[in-house]
């Protein structure tokens, strides 16, 4: 790809995240460009009707979201060709009751959701963003909310009264230290449903106290997604695991608008940071569900319609990928250390932590080659535990042929990662050419 491609994919890629500080705010945004493109919303309430050729999406709870181009062949002779990622980061979220007032201040309870690395959300310039739902002519809604304001900070504990942080290393209790300031005390309570009331008139929604029945609320940082480096060549931004593999899989997606044979499909599921046990999670029955009517839409209608539609199909499962640390290269195995700007990772772990087997490893080194990308390579120190991702999950639920991949990045799970600009444009090139 030119370097025109390069950076106006880097660029998107950071103009997505900023616009999807939630997975909430990441499936409207993912929808408004699935729609942008020509795609239409099913509802799963409803019976289904396509044609080869559609262009569908389903979402569901808000924060997954899948979309289909459906093939010229019926799926149970030329199958899917899926890629799955997922649209959750690590964050702190709102408790329900979360007003806390502690020695003067006003301050908002919150739990700390996935693997955080907690000492990355210190005195940063925090904001809220999420889904409120609410009473409204007594009905109840669901609405979007994103202050996009600072409102929040945990403040560090100075040096004076921590001389050992240097030397002992900082040590948090997520109870007890990861409470944010909201206010002053004496400058009155600042209750958080009259700012969610203000957020939501701003959005010409009429509600008065009491009328929000429930909200789901995350905290984010207020810095913007930038390049850097000497040359622009990194990414710094936050949610990059897994918004990055997102973005990827739905710009491969709309880069064809022809019909292939097989149907091509991207699934963003929530809640693979904290296991996928959920309505809308890997482990759920969201994509097997959403296959099972599409092969009756798409097929032969026999019995056996969708087994052999899923024997001819194929999942990657896209998730980011640790890049060798040049401040920490001993704890990465000596044989297996991917670098930033050297492209894709296919990711392996003979536990099964990861689904790739040599099989589905060769077919996505075939389609590396077919793009001209070459693949690197990612297995965890022998003496180290390894992550996981919706991979396995999916490959279970499913019987799909599976491969786990990723773009390198550094400081994963941090309040702000990094990665390379030129990775952008490489996965989406080998993704592309599995919908070709």
């Amino acid at each position: 790809m030119s370097p025109i491609d390069t950076d106006a994919l880097a660029g998107d890629l950071l103009e997505y995240i900023d616009a999807s500080p939630t997975p909430y705010h990441a499936v409207r945004e993912s929808a408004r460009r699935l729609t942008q493109a020509g795609y239409r919303q099913l509802d799963e309430r409803e019976p289904w009707t396509l044609e080869p050729g559609a262009r569908v999406f389903i979402t569901r709870g808000d924060t997954s979201i899948a979309a289909f181009h459906l093939g010229t062949q019926p799926v149970d002779r030329a199958g899917f060709r899926l890629v799955g990622s997922h649209t959750d980061s690590p964050n702190l979220r709102v408790k329900p009751n979360a007003a806390v007032t502690k020695n003067g201040y006003q301050q908002l309870g919150v739990e700390i959701y996935g693997g955080v690395l907690l000492h990355t959300w210190t005195d940063r310039d925090l904001s809220l963003a999420g889904r409120v739902m609410v009473m409204v002519e007594g009905r109840p809604q669901r609405h979007l909310v994103d202050f996009r304001r600072p409102l929040l900070r945990v403040p560090n504990l100075a040096i004076h009264l921590n001389r050992g942080v240097n030397s002992d290393g900082l040590k948090l209790n997520a109870q007890e230290h990861m409470v944010p300031v909201l206010g002053l005390e004496r400058a009155g309570v600042a209750e958080l449903q009259g700012l969610l009331l203000e957020e939501l008139a701003k959005g010409g929604v009429k509600a008065q106290a009491g009328d929000i029945l429930g909200y789901d609320l995350c905290l984010y940082d207020l810095q913007p997604s930038i390049r850097s480096g000497a040359h622009g060549e990194f990414l710094h931004a936050p949610r990059l695991d897994n918004l990055a593999s997102c973005h990827a899989s739905l710009s491969a997606l709309l880069s064809s608008s022809e019909s292939r044979e097989a149907t091509s499909g991207v699934i963003l599921f929530d809640h693979e940071e904290v296991g996928s046990r959920s309505a809308q999670g890997a482990a759920s029955p969201f994509l097997r569900t959403l296959l099972e009517r599409l092969t009756l839409a798409h097929s032969d209608g026999k019995p056996d319609a969708f087994h052999r539609a899923i024997a001819h199909s194929f999942l990657v499962s896209a998730d980011m990928a640790h890049a060798i640390h040049p401040n920490y290269p001993s704890l990465h195995e000596p044989k297996h250390q991917p670098h930033m700007g050297a492209g894709p990772v296919i990711k392996s772990n003979v536990n099964q932590s990861y689904a790739t087997d040599g099989e589905s490893w060769a077919f996505f080194t075939a389609l590396c080659r077919e793009a001209g990308v070459t693949p690197q390579h990612f297995v965890t120190r022998t003496d180290l535990g390894c992550g996981s991702t919706i991979g396995p999950i999916s490959a279970g639920q499913l019987g799909i042929r599976t491969v786990d991949v990723g773009n390198p990045m550094l400081s994963m799970h941090s309040i702000r990662e990094m990665a390379c600009a030129t990775d952008v444009a490489q996965m989406v090139a080998v993704l592309s050419r599995l919908f070709a």
